[in-house]
């Protein structure tokens, strides 16, 4: 079967005890040393173009262990964090992202640390400096309560529980973590509940306990590695709907119960989804994959219709119960982040357009495959690309180059249906076979890892035999539109002072820009 669990060295090590992670006391005995610097407090950052407050130099970690305990009545949350970390020099303090977490205690090797909590950053000064390449386990006790008001917050709060979306910059609010996708990491759970409730994370379900006073214990891994904006955790009077995918692919749906029945005719949809998907990028790069319809419809709850969470997606209900041909392109969008984006990851929230522009483009050329018109009334992908180079210029003005975005425009049309016409662009360039090869390439070389634009731009070069860097920086960076191989025919609107930036169609919805909705 191709969907064989897969274990990594580092994966099997989080299947033993939080304790069993600590690094041996005598491995701190060894005196600090740096190469080429001496011991001190780690960066703040990881120097990321759009938000340089995120991450933390000085160590990347391999595993999380994070085990949460929901108490229904008072709606809180008590858990502990557990890292493993290793570090890149010898640091006499390190920090961690955090940001609305009640911290209780610190432990760094076994040994209590002293911390503080300075804006968005839990400060760490360990009992010894630690060596520099030293695999550290980190274990932070902390309280969180899902609907406390904070600048922003990954929870999602329901009735009867909660779920979260971390995407961009707020996995931090769940987790104290280094909150960047470029330090991915392995994943494990364990979820305590009422025993009336189900808990759900992201990945494969490896066990349950029944716990004193009516509670019940999940324990979940994941078989590949996670960036902390694609965790997913979620408690809810929840049904599990289990089905079968293409070539034996589990596929589970996390439905509340009271909208199971209502949901069925879009959460039958996934297996041709996948089916389709598989056809073009190969095969499933995870354990399983579906849906998790939130139990929330108060249109401010998150600011998105789906969010790619690894193996789980997350949903607006309501989006859900419409029609397959107002809802089938957006669903194949949000299954193509398990491509770009969760199994290869961003280097950089820069990178974002690799993403978006890759789900944006299988969606639309699945919509128009089965002949539903978009938004604007158009039925082919030439049609709508034709329409998108006219406004070019405009939103290089207004929105930036496809691959140099800010936090305020990160997420805006520019990254996804601007993304597709670079896609579009390229593939008009080398033709489909090569571009076929291109995307099949870049998959499996960056797989359960990251890549940046650069990585893209070498892949197409060495795959399409072609040197097509320029080309594609030109399309990526350049100011102006450059003109569309294929269609010299095609013109661009020239600029307008009063042009509005391509933000999102709805107040409030600032991730819904894509071309699939």
């Amino acid at each position: 079967m191709r969907y064989r669990t897969r274990v990594t060295a580092p994966m099997a090590a989080l299947t033993a005890t939080a304790a069993a992670l600590t690094l041996a006391p005598q491995a701190h005995a060894a005196p600090a040393r740096a190469t080429g610097q001496d011991a001190g407090p780690g960066p703040e950052t990881l120097g990321d173009t759009v938000y340089p407050d995120l991450g933390n130099d000085g160590y990347r970690v391999s595993a999380y262990h994070l085990d949460l305990a929901y108490d229904a009545t008072t709606r809180l949350v008590d858990a502990e964090a557990t890292l493993r970390i290793r570090t890149t020099r010898a640091l006499t303090r390190f920090s961690l992202d955090a940001l609305g977490l009640d911290i209780r205690a610190v432990r760094v090797a076994g040994r209590p640390a002293a911390f503080e909590q300075a804006g968005e950053k839990l400060r760490v000064t360990p009992a010894r400096t630690l060596p520099e390449k030293a695999n550290v386990t980190v274990c932070v006790e902390y309280g969180a309560d899902p609907r406390r008001a904070l600048p922003h917050t990954a929870w999602v709060p329901t009735p009867d529980g909660f779920a979260v979306c971390p995407q961009p910059n707020s996995a931090h609010t769940v987790f104290p973590c280094n909150d960047h996708p470029s330090d991915k990491a392995d994943f494990t759970f364990r979820l305590t509940v009422p025993s009336t409730l189900r808990a759900v994370a992201g990945g494969r379900l490896t066990g349950t306990e029944t716990l004193p006073g009516d509670r019940t214990a999940y324990r979940y891994r994941s078989d590949s590695p996670i960036a902390t904006e694609l965790v997913q955790i979620t408690v809810g009077d929840y049904v599990i709907k289990e089905r079968q995918g293409p070539h034996g692919l589990p596929l589970r749906d996390v439905v509340p119960v009271a909208r199971a029945e209502a949901l069925e005719p879009a959460l039958a949809l996934t297996p041709g989804l996948v089916a389709w998907l598989e056809a073009r990028l190969g095969a499933f790069p995870f354990e399983t994959y579906g849906l998790l319809p939130c139990n929330n419809d108060d249109a401010a709850a998150f600011d998105f219709t789906g969010l790619e969470t690894q193996t789980l997606t997350l949903y607006k209900p309501n989006f859900l119960l419409q029609e397959e041909k107002k809802i089938g392109s957006h669903m194949m969008h949000e299954l193509v982040h398990s491509y770009f984006g969760n199994s290869v990851s961003p280097a950089t929230w820069a990178d974002l357009w690799l993403n978006e522009g890759h789900a944006d483009y299988y969606g639309l050329l699945y919509r128009y495959e089965r002949g539903w018109p978009d938004s604007l009334g158009l039925t082919t992908l030439e049609a709508r690309m034709k329409y998108t180079y006219a406004l070019g210029d405009q939103w290089r003005q207004t929105s930036g180059p496809v691959a140099a975005p800010n936090a305020a425009n990160l997420f805006d049309a520019q990254r996804y249906v601007g993304g597709v016409l670079v896609l579009y662009a390229l593939r008009q360039r080398i033709g489909q076979s090569a571009f076929d090869a291109v995307e099949r390439a870049f998959l499996a070389r960056y797989r359960n890892a990251v890549a940046c634009t650069e990585d893209y731009i070498a892949v197409a070069c060495e795959v399409s035999g072609e040197d097509v860097s320029g080309f594609l920086r030109e399309w990526l960076y350049g100011t102006k539109t450059p003109r569309m191989p294929g269609h010299p025919d095609w013109t661009v609107t020239p600029v307008s002072p009063s042009f509005a930036a391509p933000h999102s169609r709805r107040d409030g919805d600032r991730h819904d820009n894509s071309a699939t909705l």
